[in-house]
């Protein structure tokens, strides 16, 4: 009986070390450039053009591994995004905060390069444009695309692209657009 008992145990604390190693934890911080997509845009009878604006984004990340060359990449990211609109006679700096959650299938290529893709979805904090936040859709849906490199062991460095698929505002068919660069550390 002692004997069994000394095995589970000692298959146990095998088995939890190796579930350490299997899912990771950690921070990750970057640069956003951000712009909105679609048709003109209208505000009080004027036309508009967009211009990206470069912002930023910081959160969680885990990674959890699922087999040698494969893994899943849950994030929670604080990420502002957004655009400038100009026209002949005024320019508006439109900066919108999300809440984001992108959950990423990691495909590695090597050991130290991954090709990342998934979907992301992104609810909205705040904003700070000339523009009624009540005429933003609460909810942003995107596609994300991207290739990670493990500089080590625990440090990384990535880009993403982030195609909107819903319209962020209930007034103008546009959709966010943002190429995002990060570094992050998993513990």
């Amino acid at each position: 009986m002692k004997k069994t008992i000394l095995f589970l145990v000692l298959l146990f604390a095998m088995s939890s070390n190796t579930e350490a190693q299997i899912v990771k934890f950690g921070i990750k911080a970057g640069l956003n450039y951000a712009n909105q997509t679609g048709t003109q845009i209208t505000i009080n009878s004027s036309n508009y053009k967009t211009d990206a604006i470069t912002s930023y984004h910081a959160g969680l990340v885990a990674e959890i591994k699922l087999i040698e060359k494969f893994a899943i990449q849950p994030e929670l990211l604080y990420s502002t995004q957004g655009a400038t609109y100009k026209n002949a006679l005024t320019e508006i700096k439109n900066e919108v905060g999300y809440i984001s959650i992108p959950v990423l299938a990691k495909i590695y290529l090597n050991k130290s390069i991954s090709l990342d893709l998934g979907p992301q979805a992104s609810f909205l904090l705040s904003g700070r444009d000339k523009f009624a936040v009540n005429d933003s859709n609460t909810y942003d849906f995107s596609v994300a695309a991207g290739l990670g490199l493990k500089i080590t062991k625990n440090i990384f460095i990535q880009g993403r692209y982030l195609l909107g698929l819903t319209e962020v505002s209930k007034d103008a068919q546009t959709k966010n657009s943002v190429v995002q660069v990060s570094a992050g550390i998993l513990f």
